[in-house]
């Protein structure tokens, strides 16, 4: 039983050493081509830079489109003509004026957006005709707190990404200076168009960590400070309908 356990584990060694020596061949052979087709043309290619950097550039690659998408969804969702409309704005504060809850809550399934689904959840607080301000209050206060996390999650991943890419980077680094040192150790001095591709890809692998950290990181301040201001935003229109509805109540109690 021993043995057997002793060989599998010799024969899984045998095959992680095998891969691996198979991946840094074939990443030297990637890097050698690029950078024998660089020094007979005298210019990189965007997709011979691409195979400079080796491994580390698929995630980073990756990384960038997420960022582009990300962006262009943040964008259009995050509008606050979109979050808080003005139109919806008016027609529940004159709904909740008059009382009529039924209609405001059509209003809010008929129209989503961030405010009509935190103020329907506060509604539907309202058991019957008994209006309790404070049950309104907490339903509104913990739907807020929903809504903003989830509309959170995706700037959130702008910041993910602008601190994962430039340690993708340095790991790129790493590897292709670790590459050098091993051309080096080899003989590679003969051959300095091996040895500058290892350079090269621990020199591609950091410049594309960076271009795409700091355009999310960028991006992340910028729609995180304009989401911020629109949830401010929301709570002072939020405390105006409850407002509203506290006056239709005062109203509805005198007549």
């Amino acid at each position: 039983m021993k043995s057997n356990r002793n060989h599998l584990t010799v024969t899984a060694g045998s095959l992680i050493g095998l891969f691996w020596s198979w991946s840094v061949l074939a990443q030297e052979a990637t890097v050698e081509s690029a950078a024998t087709v660089a020094s007979r043309e005298g210019t990189l290619t965007l997709l011979q830079l691409i195979k400079a950097g080796g491994l580390t550039m698929f995630p980073l690659a990756l990384f960038s489109i997420a960022v582009v998408a990300l962006v262009i969804r943040n964008f259009i969702t995050l509008k606050e003509s979109k979050l808080l409309p003005a139109a919806s704005v008016v027609q529940l504060q004159n709904s909740l004026s008059a009382l009529e809850i039924d209609e405001a809550i059509r209003h809010c399934r008929a129209h989503p957006s961030m405010l009509t689904a935190t103020i329907e959840a506060g509604l539907e607080r309202i058991p019957g005709d008994t209006i309790q301000i404070e049950n309104v209050k907490e339903a509104i206060e913990e739907a807020g707190t929903e809504q903003m996390l989830s509309l959170m999650r995706p700037i959130n991943y702008l910041s993910i990404i602008g601190s994962v890419s430039p340690m993708l980077g340095l790991l790129g680094t790493v590897s292709g200076m670790i590459k050098a040192f091993q051309a080096i150790s080899f003989g590679g001095m003969g051959k300095p168009e091996v040895l500058a591709g290892h350079i090269g890809e621990a020199l591609v692998t950091t410049a594309t960590g960076l271009i795409i950290a700091i355009p999310a990181m960028l991006f992340y301040f910028y729609f995180k400070n304009n989401f911020l201001k629109s949830m401010a935003s929301m709570g002072r229109i939020t405390g105006r309908m409850i407002d509203s509805l506290t006056a239709g109540m005062t109203a509805a109690a005198q007549e």
